[in-house]
């Protein structure tokens, strides 16, 4: 696959491209995001479905915009693909031929099912999940994927999209109920095993409503995929913004471009959660897109990575990653200490998971500067830990790096701290067994050490020269109440 890939995805609402950089075999991030409110969908559903003129001209520049952006990346791939309003035109033909006249572009018009399982691609590896539904809302479109035990099991296409109830019913300003009976009647459609306790919103609409409830809550960590919500916590807030004139809509936190569409596209969401049972909410910040491009990466593996393979951390290794001799020290000496004071600790084997990453990432700031290596390697994990891991995840792995080597006293009173309060006890104990396995590879990489504790002292035998693990473990854990004896083999 090419290292640089260009992804374009033509939407009945906006047209975007994302640019992704390959750093390994299945390592990547992203280089790029654009989009384009093209509303291709404009005006169709109310003349057959035809795409109008002025809306095909709007999306031709804007991929030739793209096709710009993507040359100026050097990108070696470019898929593109287009759905609902496009797959439904009957003069789409015209639209694919004008495009690769004008711009060179081959589009790939996809079906329901193929959109619904691209967002289910996405979402699964991408999103620490193993049953949900995946919803994504379009301007004409719904696509449904039911994942259980971590498998697609499921998918369905629906007409029902934010232009299309827009222009059928909104905009003729006909009654709510109207709107509920069109939203209802495609609904009865979704198959009676589509349940779930937890949607996966995918899609503009669900993007929008996920910031305003981060908006509304003043939610501290300013990343929207990952975020979990309670949907009956939140009922009544999408209740109020379906029934809300389109001049109160900044009273909910919708961004002025999402007003025109926002209320139908609430009131899909919620009809959906009602049909399907759920009581939790993740927003995904991938989609169609990120689907595309990982059904193509991962084309030999079935459409998933490894087991217990994440792309965010290969690719922050990849980049940044260093010393990896001493990193796989590291790493070992850490589970090793953590064995030997389970008595101690008290933790479960969960904790294992933070441990090892914040092992793998603790030194990968030195890149940008060694003497506050700490702060950044806690921002790049903060800011770059997203595919595969909760935000509770990335705030616990960040805090445990961020405080690994020196005396823990506490964590600092910031933005974070009303949710990793209750976690202070695991980040102490988790950067404290960080710490002092960095102190004990120090100078001995590769060097066989056996670890054990007893009678409150940690007991550790090891080849060669302890001068300076002895040094640094004598500052570290000082009035700690931890006592260790180092002895040769």
């Amino acid at each position: 696959m090419a290292r640089i890939t260009a992804v374009i995805d033509i939407g009945s609402n906006s047209a975007r491209m994302v640019v992704f950089e390959r750093t390994s075999r299945f390592g990547f991030h992203l280089l790029k995001e654009i989009k384009s409110k093209v509303r291709i969908s404009e005006g169709a559903y109310e003349n057959g479905g035809a795409l109008q003129e002025e809306a095909m001209q709007r999306a031709l520049f804007a991929l030739d915009g793209f096709l710009s952006i993507a040359k100026g990346y050097k990108a070696r791939k470019i898929l593109c693909v287009a759905t609902s309003a496009v797959r439904d035109a009957p003069n789409k033909s015209e639209f694919l031929a004008r495009v690769k006249q004008n711009t060179g572009l081959c589009i790939k018009v996809i079906d329901g099912p193929k959109e619904a399982h691209f967002g289910a691609v996405a979402a699964l590896n991408m999103l620490k999940i193993d049953d949900a539904i995946t919803v994504d809302i379009g301007g004409g479109s719904t696509e449904m994927a039911l994942i259980k035990n971590g498998k697609i099991e499921d998918l369905i296409s629906l007409n029902l999209g934010t232009v299309r109830l827009k222009e059928l019913v909104f905009d003729k300003s006909l009654p709510i109920d109207e709107a509920v009976k069109f939203v209802q009647a495609e609904l009865s459609r979704v198959p009676n095993h589509f349940k779930t306790k937890t949607v996966i919103g995918i899609g503009g609409t669900n993007r929008a409503l996920a910031n305003a409830i981060m908006a509304m809550s003043d939610y501290p960590v300013d990343t929207l995929h990952g975020f979990e919500f309670s949907l009956d916590e939140n009922l009544d807030f999408m209740d109020a913004l379906i029934a809300s004139k389109v001049g109160k809509l900044k009273n909910f936190k919708i961004k002025p471009e999402r007003y025109d569409v926002i209320r139908e596209g609430a009131l899909i969401i919620r009809s959906i959660i009602d049909k399907v049972g759920a009581d939790k909410m993740i927003a995904s910040g991938v989609g169609v897109r990120e689907g595309a491009f990982l059904s193509d990466l991962l084309r030999n593996q079935n459409g998933k990575f490894p087991k217990n393979f994440s792309p965010s951390l290969k690719s922050l290794l990849d980049r940044f990653g260093s010393s990896e001799e001493s990193i796989r020290q590291i790493c070992k000496v850490s589970k090793q200490l953590f064995e030997a004071l389970k008595g101690v600790h008290k933790l479960s084997d969960a904790e294992l998971f933070y441990l090892d990453t914040a092992a793998k990432l603790l030194n990968i700031g030195i890149h940008l500067n060694f003497y506050s290596h700490r702060y950044h390697s806690h921002y790049l994990i903060l800011n770059n830990l997203d595919y595969g891991f909760t935000h509770l995840d990335k705030l616990i792995i960040s805090s445990i790096v961020k405080y690994h080597g020196k005396k823990f006293s506490g964590l600092d009173d910031d933005e974070f701290s009303s949710i990793l309060r209750v976690h202070t006890e695991r980040i102490k104990w988790l950067s404290t067994i960080l710490s002092i396995a960095e102190a004990l590879v120090v100078d001995r990489s590769g060097v066989r050490m056996d670890i054990s504790f007893e009678g409150g002292m940690i007991f550790v035998k090891t080849a060669g020269n302890t001068y300076l693990s002895d040094e640094k473990l004598k500052a570290l854990l000082k009035g700690s109440g931890i006592n260790y004896r180092l002895e040769r083999f």
